[in-house]
């Protein structure tokens, strides 16, 4: 495997504050890496220093010569107005490739994309995310660096991007918190963390083998962090003796001691447990029966949003919702809290119902107020569980340091916002717990403990988010959205957990590709009829010659095989080993592009073979 990029001893600093020091690690032909760490240890900065698009302070970054990179942002932006067209027409405007080649590049990643015509500015976060996409495939890229990339996708979408970047003959570096995804489609996981040796721990497979690795590693640190303080306390109490070995003889005991308090320190930094402390603040009494729905349905105009659905949610119940974008998951929330009316049903709430929501858009936020003044706009203390706690004290336990207390929220990183509103929810009693995409740019330590903290509470959950790792590990029961593929009608389907719904999933998609397939074979054979009863009994006339005869007569069967070669040809250049060589992809578009032509001439002189036949 050849290198396509190494970096020696890489620094970077914003300010006084150092993000990453003296990072060393390559990249080879064919990886596909996983890159996570804490929120604020630079993973965004080191992609866009990889892309070329920040610079780094000291340390050297050696570049395969030719090096295609691209980079998809976290938030992708767009020119004004623009169509999806022009959008993946823009990398190649400076190019000197021909204009039919351009347009057939745009057109094979719009259909490897799925993507619609018009404009990207209506389009929903997840397809614009596929139109960033886009564009930076159409460089055809030797490394594909991808920022958050499952944010504000649906599942369907997160598995179809699973299945695209393991077949994919290019290398990528995925900055994600979705181990699942991480699961199936890493190869190496790299973390940044200045607490690892070196500020970052490379281990090859995945992300389930970092675990593993990763505990090994600490759970070695730990020991030799044992040893090392049993050591030393023996040391310093032979120090405190005052022996007659304090000589030059002996000094370099005494060294030794001093080098191994050195070590014992740093050793004690790098495993301290940099956690958040979440706890939930639940309502003193729940009834047994928070919120009862039945027969409720929501209809928009013509278009039904929520079938009927009967729902009953108690203090045990952890439920989550699952679907396509706009399918209908946050208009159920809505009735089921009260927010909206159904159109049918009832919904019916006990007295003593509290609802907590967490949003994702994070709207509640005001950017322009201080971290401080969004949690306790007067005084210096918040009411947490009954108790007065000083607001410095409270946020310590969400990883907030001393000197962003005055920090205004705007300036804050999106998981450090996410941490915000979480601080600002566990500040209300509640029996029912809302959240949506609540798992948005928090780190994995941060989500390991809010898995836990849901579990945990004595309250209610109904929970909407893409990560289905979290999803699984939270919640006890899912209502999936799905569409009739025959009425396209809304349905709701109820799953005992995450791994059921994907089996399921499968083997519906796998049924209705079949049930396509049948329908196709059902239509070529009925217009095949068409064709065989439309020349039945037809005797030539004697104006064919002999030889226009047999072409008549074989014209059918060339048609077909035309036609074959240029579904061929087609598949060939959406092919990994097309894909990968600008020459062979231009030479089987060229190709494609002329078996095209020539099935079009053969129906012409089909028709005018036709013609003779009267």
């Amino acid at each position: 495997m050849a290198v396509l990029l190494s970096a020696h001893q890489l620094t970077k600093a914003f300010s006084a504050r150092s993000l990453f020091q003296n990072l060393t690690f390559a990249i080879e032909t064919g990886e596909r890496i996983g890159l996570i760490g804490p929120n604020g240890a630079g993973k965004s900065t080191l992609l866009k220093i990889l892309a070329g698009l920040e610079p780094y302070d000291t340390g050297n970054l050696s570049v395969q010569r030719g090096l295609r990179v691209a980079y998809l942002a976290q938030v992708p932006t767009f020119s004004p107005g623009a169509t999806i067209e022009d959008t993946l027409m823009e990398p190649l405007l400076s190019g000197g490739d021909p204009e039919w080649e351009k347009i057939e590049k745009v057109r094979e990643i719009r259909s490897k994309l799925e993507l619609p015509e018009g404009l990207v500015e209506p389009l929903s976060g997840g397809w614009k995310k596929r139109v960033a996409l886009g564009r930076e495939l159409v460089k055809v890229p030797d490394l594909l660096l991808l920022d958050e990339p499952t944010n504000h996708l649906d599942v369907e979408t997160i598995r179809w991007l699973e299945d695209f970047l393991v077949d994919a003959p290019f290398a990528s570096i995925t900055i994600t918190h979705d181990r699942l995804f991480l699961e199936r489609i890493a190869t190496r996981i790299i973390e940044l963390d200045r607490r690892n040796p070196g500020g970052l721990l490379s281990i090859s497979g995945s992300y389930s083998d970092f675990v593993e690795a990763s505990d090994n590693q600490r759970a070695s640190l730990d020991k030799r962090e044992s040893t090392l303080q049993n050591t030393l306390r023996r040391e310093i109490e032979w120090l405190r003796r005052g022996a007659k070995a304090r000589t030059t003889k002996q000094q370099a005991r005494i060294n030794r001691a001093e080098s191994m308090k050195d070590e014992a320190v740093e050793l004690a930094w790098r495993t301290r447990d940099q956690k958040v402390r979440l706890d939930f603040e639940a309502s003193e009494k729940n009834p047994k029966k928070l919120i009862e729905a039945r027969g409720i349905s929501k209809t928009f105009g013509e278009k039904a949003i929520v079938p009927k659905t009967d729902l009953l949610i108690t203090p045990k119940t952890r439920l989550g919702l699952l679907g396509p974008n706009g399918c209908g998951k946050s208009t159920l929330i809505r009735l089921l809290t009260g927010a909206e009316q159904p159109d049918t049903g009832e919904v019916r709430y006990a007295e003593q119902l509290q609802v907590a929501w967490f949003e994702q858009n994070r709207e509640a936020l005001d950017p322009n107020t201080t971290l401080l003044k969004t949690l306790c706009p007067v005084g210096d203390t918040v009411d947490f569980r009954g108790n007065k706690l000083h607001i410095r004290s409270y946020l310590d336990r969400f990883l907030f340091s001393t000197g962003q207390m005055d920090m205004e929220v705007g300036k804050l990183s999106g998981g450090e916002q996410s941490r915000l509103l979480l601080a600002r929810l566990m500040l209300r009693p509640a029996n029912l717990l809302v959240l949506d995409e609540p798992t948005n740019d928090l780190d994995l330590a941060t989500l390991e403990v809010l898995e836990d903290c849901l579990r945990s509470f004595p309250g209610a959950v109904l929970l909407v988010t893409h990560d289905r790792w979290f999803l699984d590990q939270v919640t006890s029961k899912i209502l999936a959205f799905s569409k009739n593929f025959d009425t396209d009608a809304p349905e709701v389907t109820a799953f005992e957990g995450y791994p059921q719904w994907e089996t399921h999933e499968r083997e519906r998609v796998a049924r209705e590709d079949e049930k396509r397939k049948e329908r196709e074979k059902a239509a070529r054979n009925q217009q095949n009829l068409a064709k065989s009863a439309a020349t039945a009994g037809k005797a030539p006339k004697k104006k064919l010659s002999y030889k226009d005869q047999r072409e008549w007569e074989s014209m059918e069967l060339t048609i077909h095989n035309a036609e074959a070669e240029v579904a061929r040809l087609s598949g060939e250049s959406q092919s990994s080993e097309s894909l990968k060589s600008p020459t062979k992809l231009r030479e089987t578009l060229s190709a494609l592009h002329s078996a095209q032509e020539k099935v079009e001439k053969l129906y012409a002189r089909w028709a005018e073979l036709e013609a003779l036949q009267g």
